[in-house]
């Protein structure tokens, strides 16, 4: 039996919940400091005291919009890995609260509005009502087409938009826009960390197997790219298009006979590096190759910006706080949404200010930092508009290891071993 396609945000996560559906278009509108979902980081005190909210009178509005773009995907292979339908709503509503325990004794509030639609004209259209109406940042999950449409909806305005949600590096090179950054890793920075740990490993030998969709050809495009830049051997490639039949009538049975027929006869290799981002396979090949090898890539051992499991650098205080507000783990999305959101209020704090044009200046400049639970300060690329920052390597339980691996050096900053460097980027929006 066929699998039934539901309409979902795209993103891959470790941890699934329940599926229920968003109509196709929305809005809501949050603000304040306190959430009935949630709760807030503890209040700063001042050195004589404690610290006072600012007055009514003295508040001033900071207009956040999410922009969420509902696709048509098909569910993943495991019931397991339903996406939760507040998949990065959850995690850019943390930040608001997070924003406005400190903003209100700075005289700030940030609201977060809502948009959401099936059709990307009408994402944009209603986003643009929002930016209309005072809105000066927009956090965007939505497909590369919609953000280059709302990228140049947006041009000529005191707008930014802070793409959470989309990993093509096209986006970051020959399509890279002076208006748009990036808080969702690209692909290149997650092949990239993922071929570093497995060099640190001395598993050298690729066999890469990839999906028939475009978006799997492109994560290959990357492996293939790590692979050059760290020395790293493809041996042997296949694509595969397969129909593998159906898990409830006794699929596995012929997934278990399919799945080594197909691996069989390979060139000698450590790891099968699988790119399939669709996820229509690619948990079927991990304990069912010919060869016993592990699996690594969109499945198996992945890389990843979060890890619902990790508890280093503070994290678990953030995990704590996630799972009071939305009652489930912090997934990939929720992180980049919350980290998007956590960067306009950084600006705002350490800026001072809530002139539009002036907190987009201060957030791309090379001042900013954001302490974000991962053991360094992150940062804007002043060359694509990319957040550096460290890539997670992980299996569904656990975090395994975290990139930049040690050894692997940079003039600069090891973090921009990760993705395209300065001299290698096409991007030309940010040129000087």
């Amino acid at each position: 039996m066929g699998r039934k396609s539901t309409t979902q945000p795209d993103r891959r996560h470790f941890c699934g919940g329940l599926a229920y559906l968003f109509p196709a278009a929305a809005v809501v509108l949050l603000t304040g400091a306190a959430s009935a979902l949630g709760q807030a980081p503890a209040t700063p005190a001042s050195q004589s005291g404690q610290t006072r909210a600012a007055p009514a009178g003295q508040i001033r509005r900071i207009a956040i919009v999410l922009a969420r773009e509902l696709r048509d995907l098909p569910p993943p292979l495991s019931p397991l890995d339903v996406r939760p339908p507040d998949d990065g709503v959850a995690g850019a509503r943390l930040a608001i609260n997070d924003n406005n325990t400190t903003g209100r004794f700075l005289g700030q509030e940030f609201t977060l509005a809502i948009v959401q639609s099936s059709n990307s004209a009408e994402l944009v259209a209603d986003t643009k009502k929002q930016v209309d109406a005072g809105a000066s940042f927009i956090v965007a999950d939505a497909s590369a087409q919609t953000l280059l449409a709302l990228s140049d909806a947006m041009k000529g305005r005191d707008a930014l938009i802070l793409n959470a949600g989309a990993s093509d590096d096209r986006l970051r090179e020959q399509d890279c826009r002076p208006n748009m950054v990036h808080t969702a890793p690209s692909r290149s920075m997650l092949a990239d960390g993922l071929a570093q740990y497995l060099r640190w490993k001395r598993w050298q030998r690729w066999f890469l197997v990839y999906g028939t969709e475009p978006d799997d050809k492109a994560f290959a495009d990357a492996l293939r790219r790590s692979a050059t830049r760290f020395g790293l051997k493809i041996v042997e490639e296949r694509q595969f298009s397969e129909d593998v039949g159906g898990r409830a009538e006794g699929g596995h049975e012929q997934i278990q006979e399919q799945i080594p027929a197909f691996t069989q006869r390979a060139s000698a290799y450590d790891v099968l590096m699988v790119a399939d981002e669709s996820s229509r396979f690619g948990e079927y090949f991990p304990y069912r190759t010919f060869d016993p090898r592990p699996v690594a890539g969109t499945q198996g051992l992945v890389a990843t910006s979060w890890h619902p499991a990790l508890e280093q650098w503070g994290a678990t205080q953030i995990q704590n706080r996630f799972r009071r507000l939305a009652n489930r783990p912090m997934e990939s999305l929720d992180y980049d949404a919350w980290v998007a959101v956590r960067a306009i209020g950084e600006a705002a704090t350490r800026s001072k200010t809530t002139a539009p044009a002036d907190l987009i200046a201060y957030l791309k400049s090379p001042t900013f930092e954001l302490a974000a639970f991962k053991g360094r300060k992150l940062s804007f690329r002043d060359w694509d508009g990319q957040l550096r920052q460290p890539i997670l390597i992980g299996t569904a339980k656990l975090p395994v290891s975290v990139s930049p691996q040690a050894g692997f050096l940079h003039q600069f900053t090891e973090l921009d071993t990760l993705g395209f460097d300065k001299p290698e980027t096409n991007c030309r929006a940010y040129a000087p």
